[in-house]
């Protein structure tokens, strides 16, 4: 072997020895190199001076990084130092060895702690180094060690003099060196280790930049050092030396730490919504940068929590794990981002936002393996069982989580000593809270029960805190309760935790006021409820401008009939939206979504104060509010005409970005309170313009929910079935515009209806007088249909306020009102409000009326114009005190001072809601849609019917026969359990059976309007076997009975009548004798046999029931002949009438029946319902209970809207 290949060799193993870390095998390698090459003297001197260096630091801590500095004595600086520049001088051929020499300059001097001379012998411009020294392919392994060691120097130095901005500088110029280290097969130790050690000083020295905002997020290149540090993560594994958790050298950070400011950074970005760092990424077309950020996001927090988890041990009972519960936090925090408006489902990925929410589910629970009892995961775990719409297992790690607190405050007050693991009394407060609106707005009855029981938990524990904080001073810490520590164990609560609790509160108690049989604690329980919205709204220590407390107040002041004050409410709500128009707004319009149900709210209220015009405006104004219709639909076509092919293609291309409104970006919810606001408004237009034109305008509302919900159901090919959104065909011919023309086939002019028809005689159908009737025939109103939830009207047998208003109209008034429709040739009952005991409500104080000439003219209405000349009335309404406590400055009071103005405004501005945005099942959304499309059929079902087009009505109630059908084969399906026909489940809107009753009691009322009374009955009945509580169907059902006590109902022949060849009809039964008796102009009730009012075998003759009637109908009851006599019962084909103990049967069945609907929630203020039970207490002999009835049902008439409240709000009071 020749000198050169010996020289050659002993280079190369120098070079490995340095590289692999074998310094005991250097100075045997140097003295072979200097025997065979003098040339080399630098490198030798460089080698020698390494080795000192290593030992000394190995003597100082064995194996650990340099970080304090070693002793002068072990190094002898004034040696190695002189050397090694004077090497650096001679040499002249080899600038690696040269560069190198440079670099153990500064680490020998790094090393004793002379960093201001270890900074001077490194070159600031480490760029134009590296290009001089490491050319493509030609530097050595151990220069580009050197590279790094010389950054990391550096870098220090720089930092120890806290020039961090400098000193990150000089590290991101040297991350080009690390190309060899992703690009080289396999690393060695040296070159790993500064690797490492230069990335690990990097990602910490930018996390406290970063802290300390001397970099921001908002950098392209401020994920550059955790970019790289994952980069070198995945290249280690890809060589097969893996990395694993600990510390990579004595005295660095733990791996996990640069992992966990990883995580913040990325975690900050997403949080802050701000522009993705495309420093170091590449950035692919295909992906968007919001989807590249969460998979970056999801590929750190993987990292880290494995490392977090794999080196934590499970504490004691005394431990806590804060490195845990910190993490935990965090991706919540990123959770509550990622799942909310803002970002979409394309966003996120396969699964969407419910694999989002199933991903930290698992993290939760391997959370829970490392805590013990930590009252943070398990109010996450109910958060996030809530979002998937686990209800069940929610509310279980709800229990623990409350059953954990309660006991630990109860620790805390004994011993005066706080528990850091424990939540503190707001947040406490706040998870109650947000548990008692999910019972509220996604259970039923038991559900309502538990958020009575929590509201009157929470209500204690609001006692027994000290009062909170003032709105102006949330930010100002006091020292009262403290302890003799100086520990606050309980410190104030802010206004705003203070207004969601009591809003929480009022929210329980008006629930379980809907849903308790105790009625006589109902007005109690719901005036608790007003004065709990109040104290939530307290400008003090409320928040006096929270759009949901007022909507829920707005909607129970409704319901107690103190119109002025909910109509203040709304108002003050709408107008502070109104104030901010002008702020930008989020792309999203969450704000304009939310006031869709305050809107369809106004509406109801306007039209209960008989203000139709300006009740149709506020439908509009739902939808108006977002300024262009584009905006909320999107370009796509709502009315689906026909284009050709062509230029739907050409329009597919052009609009691609366009086509999306808001409804596609809208929950089920939203869109459900959409199709509300819709059936209102269409309910007002038949109210204004009679139910043809409703029938012409219908075809809308299934336009409308085949754009909100897409095509339902998809039909086959099978010809003799019509599209999910053909309207049956009607004899008014095609369907109009809701205001456009109408066709000319339809008779604007209801046939009158015939008694029989009508279900009862005309005496029975009439209303005593109220104060209403007595306004002139020019301010006359038009009469209120109330359609009911399903669609049909509140009663099919009677007509709204007809008493009050359309019998006592003038012509000329007829002729100049709204509705234009000839009414029904009744005579008038007599008025019962003969006793002067009971003065009736003047309903607010104001005529309701709207001169039609005015309004056509009128351009377009401001809503809130009218606010100044109802003041009067206001005060009027206000001072009666009805059940409202004296509601004044603190929610309806909208001009506010000056001082408080800009807070309102900015807390109404928070789009934040106390509850996740819930991923129902698809087999439940499918339900909850065909459930919506059931109502949706049925109202149009009520207007053919109403508009006497009887068989559409048939074929409209057939489309609603098919879905409930499907929708019972599809539970009948279901595994899971959790939905059955009688219980639609967490979340549900109706049960099947509870369909099934809607279906057959609009059957019902469609016979009944038919003219076939018995087969109503029959439909009726069924629908109570499905549904007993259905109110429309007891109503109607009971109505018939009485019909067929007082024998307005007569029962059909036994044996049918014959037709001759003339056409005429021959019975052969003879016709009942009252009616031989009926005198011309005298009503059918007059000439009816009364009966006895008492239980049969308890009363006396038949005379002696008869007390409290007219002689006349006495005597000429009892004096018939020629009748069959109440002892005996005739054969059964000579019977022209019932028995007696059936018809007494039929009058206490629908007694008890209409006495049992009036004691629910559904029925305490279902006119319909008192009015029918005024009727059988009447028919009973009990004439004072038949007046109070009456009264009530005139009270409830002046305060009713077009439609039911509960419409405004598909989950009740809940916003």
């Amino acid at each position: 072997m020749n000198k050169l290949s010996k020289v050659t060799q002993y280079l190369v193993r120098l070079e490995d020895a340095r590289c692999e870390g074998n310094w005991d095998d250097v100075p045997e390698l140097v003295r072979k190199v200097r025997k065979h090459a003098t040339d080399r003297l630098c490198l030798t001197t460089t080698a020698e001076t390494e080795y000192a260096i290593i030992k000394a630091s190995q003597k100082h801590r064995p194996g650990s990084r340099p970080s304090t500095a070693v002793s002068i004595k072990d190094l002898d600086v004034a040696q190695l130092v002189p050397r090694l520049l004077g090497a650096i001088e001679t040499e002249s051929s080899y600038l690696e060895d040269k560069y190198q020499a440079r670099v153990c300059v500064g680490w020998l001097q790094w090393t004793v702690g002379e960093y201001t001379s270890a900074s001077t012998h490194l070159s600031h411009n480490l760029e134009s180094e590296i290009a001089q020294v490491d050319q493509p392919g030609s530097a050595s392994e151990w220069t580009r060690v050197c590279l790094l060691k010389a950054a990391y120097l550096k870098a220090n130095c720089l930092a120890r003099n806290n020039e961090r901005v400098a000193a990150l500088e000089i590290f991101e110029s040297a991350l080009v060196s690390l190309s060899h280290v992703w690009s080289a097969e396999k690393s060695r130790k040296q070159l790993r280790f500064w690797a490492e050690l230069f990335l690990t000083e990097y990602c910490m020295l930018q996390a406290q930049a970063l802290e300390r905002g001397e970099k921001t997020l908002e950098d392209a290149n401020s994920l550059a050092p955790f970019r790289s540090w994952a980069k070198y993560w995945e290249v280690s594994k890809a060589q097969g030396t893996p990395l694993v958790g600990g510390y990579g050298f004595r005295g660095a950070v733990p791996r996990r730490r640069v992992w966990s400011e990883y995580y913040a950074a990325v975690s900050g970005i997403l949080q802050q919504d701000l522009p993705f760092p495309t420093g170091f990424v590449d950035v692919t077309n295909e992906a968007s940068a919001r989807n590249q950020l969460r998979v970056e996001l999801k590929k750190v927090e993987a990292a880290y929590e494995a490392l977090l988890l794999s080196e934590t041990s499970f504490p004691r009972a005394d431990e806590r794990r804060q490195e845990v519960e910190d993490f935990v936090t965090v991706v919540m925090k990123n959770w509550s981002v990622l799942s909310g408006h803002d970002w979409h489902e394309q966003d996120l990925g396969p699964g969407g936002k419910e694999g989002l929410s199933r991903g930290i589910l698992e993290i939760l629970y391997r959370a829970a393996t490392k805590t013990f009892h930590s009252t943070a995961i398990l109010r996450y775990l109910f958060t996030i069982h809530l979002s998937v719409a686990e209800f069940d297992l929610a509310f279980r790690a709800f229990d623990s989580y409350l059953d954990i607190v309660k006991k630990g405050k109860a620790r805390v007050d004994k011993t005066g000593h706080p528990e850091p693991g424990l939540d503190d009394d707001a947040t406490v407060l706040g998870t109650i809270s947000q548990a008692i609106t999910a019972l509220c707005k996604y259970g039923f009855r038991d559900a309502s029960e538990k958020a009575r029981e929590l509201g009157v938990e929470l209500e204690g524990m609001l006692q027994k805190l000290p009062a909170p904080l003032p709105n102006a001073q949330d930010n100002i810490t006091t020292l009262e309760e403290e302890d003799g520590n100086g520990v606050i164990l309980h410190p104030r609560i802010s206004s705003r935790v203070n207004a969601l609790s009591w809003q929480a509160i009022g929210l329980s108690q008006a629930q379980w006021s809907q849903t308790t049989y105790n009625a006589s604690m109902r007005t109690e329980t719901q005036a608790k409820a007003i004065r709990s919205f109040q104290k939530s709204l307290s400008p003090e220590n409320g928040n006096p401008m929270d759009v949901r407390t007022l909507f829920t107040l707005g909607l129970l002041l409704a319901e107690q009939r103190e119109l002025t004050a909910a109509i203040d409410i709304v108002k003050a709500a709408l107008m502070s939206n109104k104030k901010i128009r002008e702020q930008p707004e989020s792309r999203s319009y969450w704000r304009e979504r939310s006031l869709i149900p305050l809107w369809h709210l106004l509406a109801l209220l306007l039209s209960a104060r008989q203000d139709f015009i300006m009740a149709a405006r506020a439908c509009e104004g739902a939808f108006e509010q977002f300024d262009d219709p584009t905006v909320l639909f999107g370009s796509q076509d709502l009315q689906g005409t026909f284009r050709s092919e062509h230029l739907n293609e050409v329009e597919a291309r052009n609009q691609k970005s366009h086509a999306k409104g808001l409804v596609d970006e809208m929950d089920d919810l939203e869109k459900e309170g959409m199709i509300e606001v819709k059936m209102t408004q269409l309910a007002l237009l038949e109210l204004l313009e009679g139910p043809e034109v409703a029938v012409n305008a219908s075809h809308e509302l299934l336009v409308l929910y085949n754009r909100l919900f897409g095509d339902y159901p998809p039909k086959g090919p099978a010809a003799n079935q019509k599209p999910a959104t053909e309207v049956p065909k009607s004899s008014a011919g095609t369907i109009k515009s809701i205001f456009g023309s109408r066709s000319g086939g339809t008779s604007r002019n209801l046939r009158q209806v015939s008694t029989v028809e009508n279900g009862r005689s005309p005496a029975q159908t009439e209303r005593p007088q109220t104060t209403q009737t007595t306004v002139s025939a020019a301010a006359a109103a038009p009469a209120i249909h109330v359609t009911k939830e399903n669609g049909e009207a509140g009663d099919s047998q009677r007509t709204r306020r007809s008493s009050s208003i359309r019998e006592r109209r003038s012509e000329s008034a007829r002729r100049n009102s709204l509705k234009k429709r000839e009414p029904t040739a009744q005579p008038q009952r007599a008025s019962t409000s003969g006793s002067a005991s009971h003065s009736p409500t003047v309903a607010d104080g104001e005529d309701f009326c709207t001169p039609v000439a005015d309004v056509i003219t009128q351009e377009r209405v401001e809503f809130f114009a009218w606010s100044s000349k109802s003041d009067v009335s206001r005060q009027q309404s206000l001072s009666k005190g009805r059940g409202l406590l004296r509601f004044d400055s603190s929610a309806s009071s909208t001009k506010g001072s000056a001082n408080g103005s800009e807070l309102l405004v900015l807390d109404l501005l928070s789009p934040s809601s106390p509850l996740p945005m819930v991923q129902f099942p698809k087999e439940q959304v499918k339900r909850q849609r065909q459930t919506v499309l059931v109502r949706v059929w049925l109202m149009i079902a009520a207007f053919y019917r109403r508009a006497q087009m009887y068989g559409d009505a048939k074929g409209a109630i057939d489309e609603a026969k098919k879905l409930v059908d499907n929708l019972e084969n599809d539970v009948a399906k279901d595994a899971s359990g959790s939905v059955t026909l009688t219980d639609p489940g967490w979340g549900g809107k109706k049960s099947v059976e509870e369909l099934w009753g809607d279906v057959q009691t609009e059957m019902g009322h469609l016979a009944v309007s038919e003219g076939t009374p018995y087969t109503a009955r029959d439909y009726f009945e069924e629908a109570l076997m499905h549904y007993p509580d259905h109110p429309s169907a007891i109503v109607g059902l009971s109505n018939i009975l009485l019909d067929v006590y007082s024998e307005v109902l007569l029962p059909p022949p036994a044996i049918p009548g014959i037709v001759l060849p003339d056409g005429e009809l021959v019975t052969l039964i003879p016709p009942h004798p009252n009616t031989h008796k009926t005198q011309a102009g005298s009503s059918k009730a007059e000439n009816l046999l009364t009966l006895p009012s008492t239980p049969l075998g308890l009363g006396g003759s038949m005379v002696d029931g008869l007390a409290w009637s007219s002689p006349d109908r006495a005597t000429s009851s009892i004096d018939e002949s020629d009748g069959p006599s109440t002892e005996e019962l005739p054969a059964p084909y000579k019977a022209v009438s019932l028995p007696l103990v059936d018809r007494l049967a039929a009058r206490d069945r629908a007694c008890g029946l209409l006495s049992s609907l009036t004691k629910l929630g559904t029925g305490w203020n279902y006119s319909d319902a008192w009015f029918a039970l005024a009727r059988a207490h009447e028919e009973s002999g009990q004439p004072d209970k038949a007046k109070e009835a009456l009264w009530w049902c005139v009270e409830l008439e002046e305060g009713i809207g077009v439609r039911e409240w509960n419409c405004v709000s598909a989950n009740g009071y809940v916003l």
